[in-house]
């Protein structure tokens, strides 16, 4: 009987200590699970509709989502473009910021 109660102890300090531990922070940056979670689906979304967007290079820009702050970098061939890229970003659901670092190089 007492090596029972000791596993079952045992068992809810071990769930205790798991549960407890996904609300810390997962980078360098604070950030919670839930957040770079969040921030992970901001970036694929963005990602995939500059993919199918005709007038955005995807492959030439790099997409990085922080606590819903979107940064852009990478080139683009001309101001519209870089300005499109911007527009995706600045429209996807659950955006806060959008930082635009894409260099024109044509």
């Amino acid at each position: 009987m007492q090596s029972i109660i000791r596993a079952i102890a045992f068992a809810a300090l071990a769930a205790t200590a798991v549960l407890g531990t996904t609300a810390c922070s997962v980078a360098r940056e604070q950030q919670t699970v839930g957040s770079y979670v969040d921030d992970a689906g901001i970036t694929a979304t963005v990602k995939a509709r500059m993919a199918e967007d005709k007038n955005v290079s995807a492959t030439a820009i790099s997409v990085e989502t922080l606590n819903g702050t979107v940064q852009l970098s990478g080139f683009a061939k001309s101001e519209a473009e870089k300005a499109r890229a911007a527009e995706i970003a600045r429209t996807t659901r659950n955006v806060r910021e959008v930082r635009n670092s894409i260099v024109v190089r044509p």
